[in-house]
């Protein structure tokens, strides 16, 4: 195996050099002959404002207070699904990396606890280029950190953030989101395969465009068999608010009218099918069920 940088890196922190990261796995389950598991990739923090901004207070303060969630300060999970089905080993997303937040960019010290090493990784697909779903495709050297990967991208999604007028126009608040995004893309414009809403892009995995919380969203039904499990990355962005009312805006969300449509009809169709699901930043590891409870949800993890 050639030297390269990034291990380099790997061995300073092995030998102390470097700090050491927490080897965790969080959650895992099989369908049909393979292996589908979340790997941490540590925990954002972030305002109360981020996601409630807007949301009626009196309402939004007895749903909180229900589930001990702190108004003020978040601190969701970050969780990346690894698929593995034999003849290929598939991220979804590739988390924060070193430079986002300090409490994240966990990714590649827990795939190592699951066996996996960065080189093993054959297919990298993307639901969505924020930053902790992107930043993590390059180390502290901008080389990539999966390099026999294949990588995949809605279109949508690519264009939009491909298009230099997105800095421009997101806003001040996630124009830092679009130009880390561009320069990642940049890396991987010769490699990147695009794909279309109900592409089927690998065996058994069919994309399924659900925008709003960016405009080329895209979650996925990964299916083996009679088995299914819907990978929705940020499509359901939370496990309190976003069940308890899926049809109110969130201020995460970057068209959050078109993002409430979306997340109701997940819903309902996860709440009918009794479909399991994986959400990036649920909790207790991602993975869970959909129950519908009077007129709204409850996520019930795996």
């Amino acid at each position: 195996m050639p030297l390269t940088r990034r291990h380099l890196l790997q061995s300073a922190a092995a030998a102390g050099l470097a700090p050491l990261m927490p080897r965790r796995l969080v959650a895992e389950t099989t369908i049909g002959s393979g292996r589908l598991i979340t790997v941490s990739d540590g925990n954002l923090v972030l305002p109360g404002d981020f996601i409630f901004a807007g949301m009626p207070e009196a309402d939004l303060s007895d749903i909180l207070a229900a589930q001990g969630i702190d108004r003020q300060r978040l601190t969701p999970e970050c969780n990346v699904t690894l698929w593995q089905d034999g003849e290929q080993t598939v991220l979804f997303d590739v988390g924060a990396g070193s430079t986002f937040m300090d409490s994240a960019g966990e990714l590649l010290g827990n795939l190592e606890a699951a066996g996996v090493s960065p080189e093993q990784v054959t297919v990298v697909v993307f639901t969505h280029a924020h930053p902790d779903h992107i930043w993590g495709l390059l180390d502290d050297f901008d080389d990539l950190v999966f390099p026999e990967a294949r990588y995949l991208m809605g279109r949508a999604e690519w264009d939009y953030w491909w298009d230099p007028e997105t800095a421009e126009t997101i806003g001040t608040e996630r124009q830092a989101f679009a130009v880390g995004a561009r320069r990642r893309m940049e890396v991987i414009e010769d490699r990147i395969e695009r794909f279309e809403d109900g592409a089927e892009i690998l065996p058994g995995l069919a994309a399924i465009l659900t925008p709003g919380h960016t405009p080329g969203h895209m979650a996925f039904e990964l299916r083996q068999g009679n088995e299914a499990t819907l990978i929705v990355g940020d499509a359901i962005g939370n496990d309190h608010v976003a069940f308890a009312r899926p049809g109110w805006e969130a201020n995460s969300d970057q068209d959050p009218e078109l993002a409430a449509r979306t997340r109701v009809a997940l819903m309902d169709r996860l709440a009918q099918e009794q479909m399991p699901v994986i959400g990036f930043h649920l909790s207790e590891g991602g993975m869970g069920h959909v129950e519908r409870t009077g007129d709204a949800y409850r996520y019930v993890p795996l």
